[in-house]
């Protein structure tokens, strides 16, 4: 069952793009993709299913660009353990995940964790430093000035959405 989380270093970077460009790159893995939020989207459960896809939120994106199941789980720190339980008794052990989420990372070890860099470095959300570090690939757009510490690799890509061939075979090769 692989799993891969996004994050991101703020709102608007890209994380949504990435996810939709993976689950499209890699279709034979059957994504179920699940956003994690601390902010309200005025749904009543806290671990919803999407079930149209289209443009109009993020979680329809993601059914849009050919994920088998979409869901979105709202949540704060202390209880995103329970959250994940509750997700994972609606999805089954055998499931193939992509995350958006920086916080997840707390509380699993994903197989693949992608860092998308914004342009604006300086205005990172809190939990982007400890994202960043555990990240296996940074990923930024092609007009971004970005930097990647150590050895790990830095995709730059003009569209998110549209996952470049180098980065689909590193993902293919960590995830097979």
């Amino acid at each position: 069952m692989p799993v891969i989380v996004i994050g991101g270093s703020g709102r608007n970077v890209g994380k949504t793009s990435l996810v939709c460009g993976v689950i499209s790159a890699l279709p034979e893995f059957r994504w179920i993709a699940v956003k994690i939020t601390s902010h309200e989207h005025g749904v009543a459960e806290p671990v919803w299913e999407e079930r149209d896809a289209g443009q109009g939120t993020d979680t329809a994106r993601y059914l849009a660009a050919g994920a088998q199941r979409a869901f979105l789980v709202t949540t704060e720190d202390a209880e995103l353990p329970i959250r994940i339980a509750e997700l994972q008794a609606k999805i089954g052990p055998d499931a193939h995940l992509i995350f958006e989420s920086n916080r997840i990372v707390e509380w699993m070890q994903p197989d693949v964790c992608l860092a998308v860099q914004g342009v604006h470095a300086g205005e990172a959300k809190p939990s982007w430093a400890r994202f960043a570090q555990c990240a296996d690939a940074t990923v930024v757009r092609g007009d971004c000035d970005a930097t990647t510490a150590g050895e790990k690799p830095l995709f730059r890509m003009a569209d998110l959405a549209q996952v470049s061939a180098p980065m689909r075979q590193w993902l293919r090769e960590r995830l097979i």
